[in-house]
C-alpha cells in the first residue's frame, strides 16, 4: 500500500495545484466515510490496533492513539468518518468562522518539496458555522474525539472578536469533543494580537463563560478547550501567555501553528506569504514545547504540532513535554500509512528508553538534570 501512495497517488495529486489536490482528497474521503462498507475497508488498509502502551486519557477523553490530525485539512468537517478510519487517535476540524467566507485570493497554497513543506495563506476559507453543523451531525458518532477549532471572520475586529468564539461555541457545542481556540493564523489580519495581555484575557473570559452556559443548558461535565498558539514568540512572550492560560483555567494549549519565518528553505516558493508547515518547523515547534513545559512545571497539558515526519520527530515533543501530537504536511507527503509507521516507531522508542506507558516520556527530557 505505501507503494501505491508513493508511486501512483502521490504522482498524480502532485500534478495538480496544491489546493485541487486539497479538495480531490477531502471529496474522496468524504464520501468514502459514508458509502457503506469503505470506513471498514479504510480501516482495514490504513487503521492502527490500540496498543495500551500508547492509549492515553487526557482531557476526560480516551485517545486510543497519540497521534492526530492538525486543523486546517478538513476545514469544513466534511470527511470526519473518513480520516477517523485511517489510524488517527483524534483530528480537528475547521478553523471555522461564525459567517462563511472565501479566504484570500488563489493561489494561496504552496508545496515546496524540496523542503517536505507548505505554505499557506488560506484565510479561513470555510462554509460557516451553520454548514459545519450540518455536516458534523450527517457524521453522526464519533469513531474518536474530534476536536472543532474556532475563530474570528476577517472583517470582525479584534475588540468584537469574542462574539465571533461565542457564536461557534454555542451553535457547535453538541458536535465537538472539545474545542481550540485559534488566535495564532498568520493569515487573518492582527490575528495574533489576541495571544497577549488585555485582549486575551478578554477572550478567555468570554470562551469560558460560554462554555459554562452551554454545559449548564446541556447538562454533563463539560468540554475541554485548548488554545492554539504561533510558533514565533519569544521566551518571555510564551511565560506571559502560560501565566494568562493558568490563570483562565483552560484545559491545555496546542503548540504550535505554522510559522512566518523562513530561514534555510531551498524551494523557490519560499518567498511566498502565508504560514509555513513541515519539516523546517519540527525544531522551532519543539523548543516552544520545551518552553510552556518548563514554565508551567507540566501543569497544562499540550498537543505538539509541527515538523512531524517520523516517530523520532514525535517522541522529540513527547519528551520535550507534549502529551499527544498532531500531523498535517506529513500525511500529505507521506501517505496514510503514516499513522502505523509512527505507532511502530513510537512503541520501540518507549521499549528502548525503558517505559511501559507513553505517559512517563511526557516531559523527559525537562525533567532531566
Amino acid at each position: 500500500m505505501e507503494m501505491l501512495y508513493e508511486h501512483i497517488v502521490k504522482p498524480l495529486l502532485f500534478r495538480m495545484t496544491a489546493e485541487h489536490a486539497h479538495h480531490l482528497t477531502i471529496g474522496w474521503l468524504g464520501r468514502a466515510g459514508r458509502w457503506p462498507g469503505l470506513p471498514s475497508l479504510l480501516e482495514a488498509l490504513y487503521g492502527v490496533e490500540e496498543c495500551p502502551e500508547l492509549a492515553v486519557d487526557l482531557l476526560g477523553l480516551r485517545f486510543k492513539s497519540p497521534v492526530g490530525l492538525a486543523a486546517g485539512l478538513d476545514k469544513n468537517a466534511e470527511a470526519v468518518p473518513g480520516f477517523s478510519s485511517i489510524g488517527f487517535g483524534f483530528m480537528e476540524v475547521g478553523t471555522v468562522t461564525p459567517k462563511p467566507q472565501p479566504g484570500n485570493e488563489l493561489p494561496r497554497l504552496f508545496r515546496l518539496p524540496e523542503d517536505e513543506a507548505l505554505i499557506n495563506r488560506m484565510g479561513f476559507n470555510n462554509v460557516g458555522i451553520e454548514e459545519m453543523a450540518r455536516n458534523l451531525q450527517k457524521a453522526g458518532h464519533h469513531k474518536i474525539p474530534v476536536a472543532v477549532n474556532v475563530g474570528k471572520n476577517k472583517t470582525t475586529p479584534n475588540e468584537k472578536a469574542e462574539e465571533d468564539y461565542r457564536s461557534c461555541i454555542r451553535k457547535l457545542y453538541d458536535y465537538g469533543d472539545f474545542f481550540v481556540i485559534n488566535i495564532s493564523s498568520p493569515n487573518t489580519p492582527d490575528l495574533r494580537k489576541l495571544q497577549y495581555g488585555d485582549d486575551l484575557r478578554r477572550l478567555l473570559g468570554a470562551v469560558r463563560e460560554e462554555m459554562q452556559l452551554q454545559q449548564r443548558q446541556r447538562g454533563g461535565s463539560g468540554k475541554p478547550v485548548l488554545v492554539k498558539i504561533a510558533p514565533d514568540i519569544t521566551a518571555e512572550e510564551i511565560g506571559l501567555i502560560m501565566d494568562t492560560l493558568l490563570e483562565s483555567g483552560v484545559s491545555g494549549v496546542i503548540a504550535t501553528n505554522t510559522t512566518i519565518s523562513r530561514g534555510g528553505l531551498r524551494s523557490p516558493f519560499a518567498g511566498e506569504t502565508g504560514g509555513l508547515s513541515g519539516r523546517p518547523l519540527r525544531k522551532q515547534a519543539t523548543e516552544v514545547i520545551r518552553a510552556i513545559y518548563r514554565h508551567t512545571e507540566g501543569a497544562l497539558p499540550i498537543i505538539g504540532c509541527g515538523g512531524i515526519f517520523s516517530a523520532e520527530d514525535a517522541y522529540e515533543k513527547i519528551r520535550a513535554g507534549a502529551s499527544l501530537v498532531e500531523i498535517y504536511t506529513a500525511l500529505i507527503y507521506k501517505g496514510p500509512l503514516i499513522n502505523r509507521e509512527l505507532q511502530k516507531g513510537l512503541r520501540k522508542l518507549l521499549a528502548r528508553d525503558g517505559f511501559t506507558h507513553i505517559s512517563q516520556a511526557v516531559g523527559a527530557d525537562c525533567r532531566l538534570r
